[in-house]
């Protein structure tokens, strides 16, 4: 496997960043998780846009043009010859002090690794997921604004070891107000009577699968609405959805033991994800 450090491409074994990174001492830095299928990378752009906004927002500069990052993210999947693959461009706050001041960081790293990736959740995607909602809330926007894709991802990792604990395949996550907020690693929607709910985006990431999950309904026909939910419309929806790069379009059939509509994957959910399907096989920027 190459990686892509700061201008070169090293094998993994000499990929390696400063202990005075403030990526590494702090967390301070953002990223992206990007998918490739059949040798193109889907929407490369959305997550370049979405890197650069998250830069934007913690201060930081990327020392690159976003042309010449969608360039790095090509060779690096190029150079690992990579079909169907999972990339993660990061871009740190760079070699520092041991003080938190990022004015200490003079030049920021940039990395992209690229792997193999299948279908992550397995046969789960005929299944359906089991769910626990966890008592850890998700960062306030006034925070750390969950809009921003962070190094800093405690909070989501909390939220795993709770599920894990209590036997879940996904953790879901509440604000401090008690409002369902997205999954450990996903936003989530619900459906109720035909129509698709989902929260509101200042409380969870905007997630590009979600974007496309919108756009994928509006072609069906099916009516979805931004709202406040919680825990009650959670245990009475007729089919629940999770959206990620990593995990795609995935069906939750249990929410804390409850039985999700017919326990199984519903049509709404077996319509998106077949329609998903076929988005990911037609569109993308080619690798080769």
């Amino acid at each position: 496997m190459e990686i892509y450090i700061d201008g070169q491409f090293v094998p993994e074994t000499e990929a390696k960043v400063s202990v005075f990174d403030h990526g590494f001492l702090y967390g301070d830095g953002v990223f992206e998780g990007i998918r490739s299928y059949n040798g193109k990378i889907f929407r490369l752009m959305d997550h370049i846009d979405r890197l650069y906004d998250s830069a934007k927002t913690i201060d930081m500069a990327v020392p690159v043009s976003k042309e010449e990052f969608a360039d790095i993210i090509i060779e690096t999947v190029r150079r690992n010859g990579l079909q169907d693959g999972y990339i993660r461009p990061i871009v740190t706050r760079g070699t520092g002090t041991m003080g938190l001041d990022p004015r200490k960081c003079p030049n920021p790293t940039i990395i992209c690794i690229a792997i193999e990736w299948g279908a992550m959740y397995g046969d789960l995607y005929e299944k359906g997921l089991t769910a626990v909602t966890v008592a850890v809330r998700r960062n306030s926007p006034d925070a750390l604004p969950p809009n921003v894709k962070s190094l800093n991802y405690l909070n989501n990792i909390l939220a795993k070891i709770e599920a894990n604990y209590k036997g879940g395949d996904e953790a879901i996550f509440f604000d401090a107000q008690g409002r369902i907020s997205e999954g450990s690693g996903d936003n989530i929607f619900i459906v109720k009577n035909g129509t698709i709910y989902t929260p509101y985006t200042l409380t969870n990431l905007k997630g590009i699968t979600r974007q496309v999950l919108i756009e994928i309904v509006e072609t069906l026909g099916v009516p979805l609405r931004e709202v406040e939910l919680g825990f009650y419309d959670l245990y009475t929806a007729d089919e629940i959805i999770v959206t990620g790069t990593a995990a795609e379009i995935a069906p939750i059939v249990t929410v804390d033991g409850r039985s999700i509509g017919s326990g199984r994957p519903g049509p709404i959910t077996k319509q998106i994800m077949a329609a998903f399907k076929t988005i990911t096989e037609q569109e993308g920027t080619p690798v080769y």
